[in-house]
């Protein structure tokens, strides 16, 4: 039986998910469409296989701002990475791929990687498996096999992968690249059955993608190369080094060598697949109504028809009343509604709110961190209320603070607290007092979440008020905790 290797390219930020997906915690993290995370939805379907193959632990390529969050969330479903990879500075995918091909060839050279995107929904994991195994014929003619799923609209989002002849089972010939079309064109090419969507997903010996990047991208090699060899170990990650890596040219897989290879296999899908790449995507993969409304607990929708209610937050309930081909999505701290066609402008409403440096371009509400998360409950003048919750036998850095005090308020689970020389277990409805310029340490020595209020008052409020002394997390001492 074959092994195959899942590589995991999870550093997008997803905007056109806004405000749900933003730069500090995009998509690939959120429960968009059920009760895990499209990350780990993608590296569970990547587990397991049928009788033709198994999957190995997966390879994960991200970014250093969300190592802590995969490792995390790959912790709550059971999967065990092979390695982390950390991009110095996204890429895009085309080095990322490279990466992960070279650090595997170290390994086995005739290895085979899958490489998957982290925030595609692929409903029907034992229909993808079969497509997976169907694929294992090209890898074995030594050919570069992508796959294709099979269009049921005239989409203009998408490119396109044009075959020799109509889609039929097995693997195909592909026949060229088809940028995003204009609407004609894309009803068009759904009339012809010689199309099908790119769905960025491909298979191939580790071998043959890295003498297709000799071949076709030679200039992205060494520096790659480079940025690997000099990489350093740090907590279970590996660090791909800065220099050499911001030398390689930023561009797609595609462009960079798929579009050059001359005889390229396809494997067509028909089992299901959504990009969710806007929130038209998430209306249409979240099952609407007889009469096309979505709504989650949190909405109410009154004579509505073809329209998504969305609430992030338990403190907000949002209410439609006659709307019609309308997505409102609400947060605690930014709300979209936009019409349905024009749900792929939401980007733009990123890049304006960036513009006009809006902390709700890009800062979610909650702030993930690798001992657990925070969330600002309210602030103002020389004060502020947080709710902290920490993971199990994880621990705030040791430091202190040059403009503010704190009171901490445990209200679940067990704390152990360190103020100075003195060192406390702390339950529930306990409380303690962090003066101004006090050495201080938050730990959760249990085996459940703690959570605790934290209000903090004084002259300045800024996560970068810290002096840190000792970090179990190896974060350099300018960072906010």
């Amino acid at each position: 039986m074959k092994t195959i290797v899942p590589v995991i390219l999870c550093g997008g930020s997803g905007t056109r998910l806004w405000p749900l997906s933003r730069k500090s915690y995009p998509k690939q993290f959120a429960q968009v469409t059920g009760e895990q995370t499209l990350f780990q939805s993608t590296a569970q379907r990547m587990t397991g296989g049928p009788a033709e193959f198994g999957f190995a632990d997966p390879v994960i390529v991200t970014n250093s701002d969300f190592r802590f969050i995969v490792t995390s969330q790959l912790m709550d479903v059971g999967v065990d990475p092979a390695a982390v990879l950390i991009e110095p500075e996204g890429r895009n995918t085309a080095p990322a791929v490279l990466a992960a091909a070279l650090h595997l060839q170290r390994q086995d050279p005739d290895a085979i990687m899958l490489v998957a995107p982290s925030d595609h929904m692929i409903p029907d994991t034992d229909a993808y498996h079969r497509a997976v195994a169907t694929g294992l014929a090209a890898v074995e003619e030594e050919k570069l096999c992508l796959f294709g799923i099979a269009p049921d609209r005239p989409e203009t989002g998408y490119g396109y992968l044009e075959l020799s002849e109509a889609a039929g089972a097995g693997v195909q010939p592909l026949g060229g690249f088809v940028e995003k079309p204009d609407a004609q064109r894309a009803a068009e090419m759904l009339a012809s059955g010689r199309y099908l969507w790119n769905a960025g997903i491909f298979l191939f010996a580790v071998r043959d993608i890295v003498a297709a990047f000799e071949r076709h991208a030679p200039t992205i090699m060494p520096w790659v190369t480079r940025a690997l060899d000099e990489a350093q170990s740090d907590l279970g990650f590996l660090r791909l080094a800065p220099e050499p890596w911001k030398e390689a040219d930023d561009i797609s897989i595609d462009y960079a060598v798929m579009e050059k290879v001359p005889d390229l296999r396809v494997v067509p899908f028909t089992a299901g697949w959504s990009d969710l790449g806007d929130w038209e995507a998430v209306w249409r993969a979240s099952s609407p109504d007889p009469v096309g409304v979505v709504a989650d607990h949190r909405a109410t929708a009154i004579d509505c028809e073809d329209t998504l209610l969305r609430s992030e937050s338990d403190q907000v309930e949002v209410v439609g009343i006659g709307l019609k081909d309308i997505v409102a999505v609400a947060m605690n701290d930014a709300v979209l509604v936009a019409h349905k066609s024009r749900t792929q402008d939401v980007k733009k409403a990123v890049t304006t709110l960036r513009e006009s440096k809006t902390a709700q371009a890009e800062t979610f509400p909650i702030d993930h961190r690798p001992w657990g998360w925070f969330e600002c409950l309210i602030s103002g003048s020389r004060f502020q209320v947080k709710r902290i919750h920490v993971h199990p036998g994880a621990a705030l850095s040791l430091q202190s603070h040059v403009h503010r005090s704190e009171h901490w308020i445990v209200v679940e689970g067990t704390a152990r607290v360190t103020v100075d020389d003195d060192v406390r277990l702390m339950t529930e409805n306990e409380s303690i007092y962090v003066p101004l310029g006090a050495t201080h340490r938050l730990e959760n020595p249990g085996k459940v979440p703690m959570v605790l209020i934290e209000v903090q008052t004084g002259s300045y409020l800024g996560e970068d008020d810290i002096v840190r002394y000792e970090d179990r997390y190896a974060r350099n001492a300018d960072l906010a905790d």
